[in-house]
């Protein structure tokens, strides 16, 4: 039987565009050598990911009435997810991005929040939690209705029902985050923002003083997601810090868009498989890797056994620091 996990929160329709060097003027044309449409976003992409790893996916979240909403869940029933906790919202339109790849892989954004910023507390599927083994949180902070206490009362729901949780994060600039966070801490078994997430949410550099902002708040496992420096994964003993550094593995960077997403999706099949947080964080770092080596967030990963041959014998990069 698959661990079934229900991913919960942003759900995107991604357009990329890759290599951009410029925005022509004017009407002016400029060529790529490649576009393509995928499913992503913090919840939307991690599921994909984890449905070719293998695991049973829930997905739970907000689309319009539209065309795109249409495009979303066909992929997505392509994939083997469940899409019947995923709401369709009148009056607005599906979350969408536009993003020009620089020849380095960056991925500069223009977003629409759409339907993402409807869902709220009560479009959630209950019943769909209760029978899950995993709950993936990943969408605030562009869940207006849902964010801060709401979603305190689905984590808290979880842990009643003895769901591991874990939750990822978008990094978008808002005054309150660190108490937007700090309702659900507290039920977050993993907390996997990004390094920048990480600053943006305690306003702080240092890595160390970080982890401490977070632990806290009731953190009880902190993910860094690092990108080439890899990942940092700290927990808490007597008061003290314990820290694990896990490197990133070398590939031909194409696209980072869904990277973080992908390392959230590698390191729950991990969990779900009964491997250590060690090992499930490495299988997060593959593909991770993995996905920055194609254009979207769906590229790279084919399914588990492919990935698990690639984290066993590619060459990893210097952790280095950040």
């Amino acid at each position: 039987m698959k661990n079934k996990v229900v991913s919960l929160g942003i759900h995107i329709l991604d357009v990329l565009g890759r290599p951009v060097t410029q925005i022509p003027p004017g009407q002016n044309l400029a060529l790529l050598e490649e576009i393509r449409v995928t499913v992503a976003g913090t919840a939307a992409g991690a599921s994909v990911d984890m449905a070719k790893l293998g695991m049973d996916v829930i997905a739970m979240g907000a689309l319009g009435q539209d065309e795109i909403g249409h495009m979303v869940v066909s992929t997505m029933q392509r994939y083997g997810i469940n899409t019947d906790s995923l709401v369709r919202k009148a009056g607005v339109q599906t979350s969408a991005t536009m993003l020009p790849i620089r020849p380095n892989g960056e991925r500069p954004a223009l977003h629409v929040i759409g339907a993402n910023g409807a869902f709220e507390l009560s479009d959630v599927n209950w019943a769909a939690i209760a029978g899950a083994q995993f709950l993936h949180v990943g969408g605030t902070s562009l869940m207006e209705k849902f964010d801060g206490e709401p979603a305190s009362h689905v984590m808290k729901f979880a842990k009643e029902k003895g769901l591991i949780t874990t939750w990822d994060f978008i990094g978008v600039p808002k005054p309150n985050l660190a108490e937007m966070i700090a309702h659900s801490l507290p039920y977050i078994d993993y907390f996997m923002p990004n390094i920048e997430e990480a600053q943006m949410i305690s306003g702080l550099q240092d890595r160390r003083q970080m982890q401490q902002f977070f632990f806290d708040r009731g953190a009880k496992t902190i993910i860094f997601k690092m990108g080439a420096f890899g990942s940092a994964i700290a927990t808490q003993l007597e008061g003290q810090i314990q820290e694990m550094r896990l490197p990133a593995f070398r590939v031909p960077v194409v696209d980072t868009t869904g990277c973080g997403d992908a390392y959230c999706a590698g390191f729950i099949t991990g969990l779900s498989k009964g491997w250590s947080v060690h090992d499930s964080a490495r299988l997060g770092s593959a593909c991770g890797s993995l996905v920055a080596s194609g254009l979207g967030s769906d590229a790279g990963i084919v399914d588990f056994d492919k990935t698990v041959a690639f984290m066993n014998s590619a060459a990893i990069l210097p952790i280095g620091d950040e």
